[in-house]
């Protein structure tokens, strides 16, 4: 568990950027050093990627379609606030992974299919169907799934000078 100054300190950012980056992303804050690893790793992520010059903005809209993913396919019910970022710093079968909750759909992300039926909540079922309603999960999976590609082609084309900057860096007078 971190207080969001530990987190800061961490990612060498202030608190003020973190807490922007919570508003921005609505996500939950919590009260002292009670914020979970995955909350962290999150964090991790995007700093990572705003390394890599991605926007904030295509970032954000990841972000909610992401969101809505995981709300389509029930994965909220756990009971936790921080449910959509559980699976944060997880590892393992990275190709099955959302990029920025990091959940496992189970199954390669290429594949571009998910088992819409499948429902982890106790609650009462919907009247209507997602899809019945307009909101269709493949749909939402594409959407993220275009993102995710343009976010990679960036991430890969900027990844020479970044490691070049990175060994210009390390030949500084300390």
């Amino acid at each position: 568990m971190y207080s969001l100054n530990q987190m800061a300190t961490v990612l060498n950012r202030s608190t003020i950027y973190l807490s922007g980056l919570q508003k921005r992303f609505a996500l939950p804050t919590c009260e002292g050093a009670t914020y979970p690893d995955a909350y962290l790793e999150f964090f991790r992520t995007v700093v990572y990627l705003r390394t890599f010059g991605i926007s904030e903005e295509s970032l954000r809209d990841l972000w909610v379609l992401e969101k809505k993913l995981l709300t389509l396919l029930h994965v909220d019910s756990t009971g936790s606030p921080t449910w959509f970022l559980d699976a944060c710093g997880r590892t393992t079968h990275r190709e099955r992974r959302l990029m920025l909750s990091n959940f496992d759909l189970g199954i390669p992300l290429a594949a571009r299919e998910v088992q819409t039926g499948l429902d982890f909540s106790d609650r009462l079922p919907e009247l209507f169907e997602g899809k019945a309603m307009g909101e269709d999960a493949l749909r939402v999976l594409d959407e993220c799934l275009k993102i995710e590609k343009g976010i990679l082609k960036d991430v890969r084309s900027e990844l020479p000078q970044l490691r070049a900057a990175t060994k210009w860096a390390g030949r500084l007078p300390k």
